[in-house]
C-alpha cells in the first residue's frame, strides 16, 4: 500500500509559480490551494510518496 507524506506551504501571490516549481522539483504534488490569512497569501497543500 502506498504511503504519503504531506506539507502545508504558504504561497505569496507574486511568487506562486516559483514556489510551486521548487517544491515540484523535490517530488511534491499539489493537492489544493486555499486562501491564506490575508489577500496577498495563499496556502498550498502538497503530497509525495513516502520513501
Amino acid at each position: 500500500m502506498q504511503k504519503w507524506e504531506y506539507a502545508t506551504v504558504p504561497l505569496l501571490v507574486h511568487a506562486t509559480k516559483q514556489i510551486l516549481d521548487n517544491w515540484g522539483d523535490d517530488g511534491w504534488e499539489l493537492v489544493s490551494v486555499i486562501p491564506g490569512p490575508n489577500p496577498e497569501q495563499l496556502v498550498a497543500y502538497l503530497k509525495r510518496p513516502k520513501s
